[in-house]
């Protein structure tokens, strides 16, 4: 396999690190912090509360998950599914111009911080597709069917 080719793929893996390590961050500080997730959830949903470490709960999972060769096409789709899930937060947080620490408060990046959903389900989303390029993803399976009995 020549250089040229090695590259993106390595690049691609570096980035399946950053996304995971970067969602499980955010998934425990729901668990660390939730009161500022707690506000931006719209009032129409109960319980946000509970709300907010169910998406950290699936945030870690879907984390990890993604460093998992084996079930990480599962788990980005997994993540894909999230990332919309808590869209209507992030609109909500938007529309009713709601502060929160450590986030400056300007209403622009509100409106900027939008599409970048649309980023974070487009990075998600790269990781299901063509799983046997993705390095590691075959090499687990392969190993997991050296295992099986072979049918004649």
């Amino acid at each position: 396999m020549s250089l040229v080719y090695q590259a993106p793929k390595r690049r691609k893996e570096i980035l399946r690190v950053v996304q995971a390590v970067a969602i499980i961050i955010v998934g425990v500080s729901h668990f660390a912090k939730p009161e500022p997730y707690v506000k931006i959830v719209p009032p129409q949903l109960l319980h946000p509360l509970e709300l907010v470490y169910i998406s950290g709960f699936f945030e870690i999972l879907g984390g990890i998950g993604l460093l998992i060769p084996y079930v990480s096409v599962a788990a980005a789709w997994g993540l894909v599914a999230l990332y919309i899930a808590v869209f209507p937060a992030n609109i909500n947080m938007t529309l009713n111009d709601i502060e929160l620490e450590g986030i400056p408060h300007n209403p622009v990046l509100y409106w900027v911080r939008l599409p970048l959903q649309a980023v974070l389900i487009a990075w998600a989303w790269w990781y299901t597709r063509r799983p046997d390029d993705q390095p590691g993803a075959s090499t687990v399976a392969a190993i997991a069917a050296s295992f099986l009995p072979v049918k004649k």
